[in-house]
């Protein structure tokens, strides 16, 4: 019975060596443990042939404990290393085999990296890596090329084992452990008939090996625990929908959606590279309908590999419909839309409902309390629903804290199941809840801004208001753009006229072009002449002064006089003269901006001074100055300066700040114009200390760039570069183009005040090629002045 032993199952060689010393010893399984430190089940193993070999120290301990010595030592821990060399490879059992490796991995370097160094790090436990994300996400992809690359660090074998976590009926621990056992050698019959002896079983024989485990698609964290390769110099990579989050030891990589280059050439490597290049713009439209996601590009690209006559264009085209784009996203057997119905069907009842429900939601990203809305649920279930969704991978979590998001497709999804599972009244019901809580509640945080408004209720402060608008926006701006379209007008005119203070200081931050054009036209849908002046004059303000649309602006403000004139509204002719005579300041009719500036003064008396009245006697103070009339410029920002002093009471400390520190920078270029250098620097000083307490950057920056050239004159160079680099990382963008030339051209002409010609000339260049691209008149002087060398040129 050579190589059976008592219990006739098949045992190694060292199993026989050890059962035939163990016996000419004397010793029972019990007392050889007690002598060697090795447990009992870990002999009986080794005797019954369950382990091929016990690891080196254990076999010299166990040497030492049966007393051998000589021949006898030397055969005995010899069998031990060759049954530790003869180790199963995963080709010994077809199904733990790794799956081929995809030959065409892109865009996942850097998850690459990541797998890459955990697999190095050291675990007394082994390393446990779960590789998470969304459907079709391609995270077994991932793995798989992570564990080809990584086997030749793992020479006792790398196996695989698909736990099939979405079937009706995954795959179970024990059968995946027997599945194992089979694949590191232990036969059929003498796999233990008990999960836990097959758990001890397989740690056991891992002890001393290093051992790569991959543990695909898997469920949860029940069906993985009893499989993890736990034992020091093993990895187990998984791969899984939901988080995982239940293990106790382990790392993660989140996967996110290609980045648009990795997603064109995935489609590239499927389609051709040449057939890409010939449509570059089509083929970044196509991957950019599929999310990026690399199952969704996957699909396109066979459907375009399969249909040689399509071209890339067309097939963005079909994708460009909501209604129909999941199922578009199908080639073969492979669907986007299964892909999700798996994860979806997983989920309890009132996670699918709040996840369908959720489609609702207009922008790119929300929390509790808009979900709450939009399921029309108690927040605390939704936020339970919510830790389900994003466990299950159908939601993510945003970047901020507290903050979620749906992939594009994945939104299309939950569109696609609310308009399947539920009522059309009840889905036009959530709708309609959904958009009236985000147009009421933007109106009324942007209420809170216009300076006579003391207490911000129904929020806790000004600044928790201006939060909501940031985190919002791109709800409710979503929101507005729905209502226009559904002829909701009346909440589309409210939320328009909110935002007028509110957009103060806030030029570059939000669309304001469109948010006022859409007011603009629900008055007039309305038929409120007196509002539609008033959106004129906010249409013509975002024109001029946010996108430097001059002639733009002039139209619109044109437009609002005639209007108010029309009504009899005294109070929006003269913030229509106001915005007319700054336009006409700046495309340099200064006698005409003069003469609208003086007659918005005198009808701005009806208003009261912080809403209005102020802001327009500042107007007349800056055009005087650029009239050179510098005295009547500096009387006209002193005395208003002096009513903001004496009447701070009248308006909240955020609104009185921002034009305390407006009014300090006009007096503070009144300073300049005159040659009072140190005075003007310290008057844009204060002024910038307000408008960066009130987080108002770019007018910050604006302060910044004139104090920098007044610092300049009076020799504080170093103060001067650092008030103009500051305002030179402020004035990024196509819009702030001729603030950023303004800001090199004064950077040059202070780097020749320090002796830096060769600072000075590379400034000089950029300022000159910002001037030839804006090819204003005032860029077209700016630019003469650094040719002719008045500016920044030795």
């Amino acid at each position: 019975m050579n190589g059976v032993n008592d219990n006739g199952e098949d045992a190694s060689a060292f199993g026989r060596l050890l059962l035939r010393h163990r016996r000419a010893a004397g010793l029972t399984q019990a007392e050889l443990a007690a002598a060697s430190g090795v447990s009992v089940r870990a002999l009986r193993d080794l005797e019954r042939g369950r382990a091929q070999a016990a690891q080196r120290r254990s076999a010299a301990a166990l040497a030492e404990a049966m007393d051998l010595a000589g021949e006898d030592r030397t055969r005995f821990l010899a069998a031990a290393r060759d049954g530790r060399r003869r180790t199963p490879k995963a080709d010994d059992d077809p199904s733990c085999r790794l799956p081929p490796a995809v030959a065409d991995l892109l865009g996942r370097d850097a998850e690459l990296k990541l797998v890459r160094e955990a697999a190095a790090a050291d675990s007394p436990s082994g390393v446990v890596l779960s590789i998470i994300g969304h459907p079709g996400i391609g995270k077994t992809t991932l793995a798989v090329a992570a564990a080809h690359a990584l086997a030749d660090r793992f020479p006792d074998g790398a196996f695989a084992v698909d736990l099939r976590g979405m079937d009706d009926q995954p795959v179970t621990s024990r059968a995946a452990l027997e599945q194992l056992l089979r694949a590191l050698g232990v036969p059929a019959q003498q796999v233990p008939p008990s999960g836990v002896e097959q758990q001890h079983l397989f740690r056991s024989l891992l002890t001393g090996r290093r051992v790569l485990l991959l543990l695909d698609n898997a469920a949860d964290e029940a069906q993985v625990r009893p499989l993890l390769a736990a034992s020091p110099g093993c990895l187990t990579l998984i791969t899984c929908r939901r988080a995982l989050a239940g293990l106790e030891t382990g790392r993660w990589v989140w996967l996110e959606p290609l980045e648009p280059a990795g997603a064109t050439a995935l489609l590239g490597t499927i389609v051709g590279a040449e057939r890409v290049g010939g449509e570059p713009e089509a083929a970044a439209e196509l991957v950019a309908l599929c999310g990026n996601l690399p199952l969704a590009v996957r699909i396109a690209g066979n459907r375009l590999a399969t249909r040689p006559q399509w071209s890339i264009a067309y097939l963005a085209g079909q994708l460009r419909d909501v209604s129909t784009r999941l199922s578009s996203l199908a080639a073969g057997d492979l669907q986007v839309r299964s892909a999700f119905e798996l994860s979806y069907r997983r989920l309890s009842p009132a996670a699918r409902l709040a996840f369908r429900r959720l489609a609702v939601i207009p922008g790119s990203d929300f929390a509790a309390d808009l979900a709450a809305v939009a399921a029309d649920l108690a927040e605390d279930d939704v936020r339970a629903y919510l830790d389900e969704l994003v466990d299950a991978n159908l939601v993510q979590a945003a970047g901020a804290p507290g903050r979620y998001q749906l992939h594009d497709l994945l939104r299309i999804f939950a569109a696609e199941r609310l308009a399947a599972e539920e009522k059309p009244e009840d889905r036009e019901a959530l709708a309609d809840a959904t958009l009236s809580h985000l147009l009421g509640t933007a109106s009324a945080a942007a209420r809170v801004f216009f300076p006579d408004v003391l207490t911000p209720e129904p929020f806790g402060s000004r600044r928790e208001a201006a939060a909501w608008l940031d985190t919002e926006a791109s709800n409710w701006l979503a929101a507005d753009r729905a209502a226009a379209q559904q002829g909701r007008h009346r909440e589309v005119l409210e939320l328009a006229l909110a935002m007028h203070w509110y957009s103060d200081g806030r030029t570059q931050q939000r669309p304001w072009h469109e948010i006022f054009t859409l007011g603009l036209a629900a008055a007039r849908a309305l038929g409120r002449r007196r509002e539609e002046a008033v959106l004129l004059d906010f249409v013509g303000w975002a024109r001029y002064f946010c996108l430097g649309d001059n002639e733009g602006g002039l139209e619109a403000h044109q437009d609002a006089l005639r209007i108010a004139g029309e009504t009899g509204d005294r109070r929006e002719q003269a913030w229509a003269l106001a915005y007319l005579a700054s336009v006409l300041m700046r495309i340099g009719r200064l006698d005409e901006a003069l003469a609208r500036a003086r007659h918005a003064v005198g009808l701005a008396r009806e208003l009261e001074f912080w809403l209005g009245q102020g802001t327009i006697r500042n107007t007349l103070g800056a055009i005087l100055r650029v009239h050179g009339r510098l005295d009547e410029a500096l009387a006209v920002h002193r005395a208003v300066l002096a009513d903001v002093e004496s009447r701070y009471g009248e308006a909240n400390p955020e609104a009185r700040r921002f034009f305390h520190a407006t009014t300090l920078f006009n007096l503070g270029v009144d300073l300049n114009a005159s040659g009072g250098w140190q005075r003007a620097a310290s008057t844009f000083r204060e002024a910038r200390s307000l408008f960066r307490q009130g987080g108002f950057r770019l007018e910050e920056a604006q302060v910044a760039l004139n104090e920098g050239r007044a610092r300049r004159e009076v020799g504080q160079h170093a103060f001067a570069r650092v008030c103009l680099q500051l305002a030179l990382m402020a004035f990024t963008g196509v819009p702030l183009r001729w603030e950023r030339a303004r800001t090199l051209a004064e950077l040059a002409t202070l780097d020749l005040a320090t002796g830096d010609p060769r600072a000075a000339h590379v400034h000089r260049l950029q300022a000159l090629a910002l001037c030839e691209e804006l090819g204003t008149e005032e860029a077209r002087t700016l630019a003469a002045d650094l040719s002719a060398g008045r500016v920044g040129r030795s």
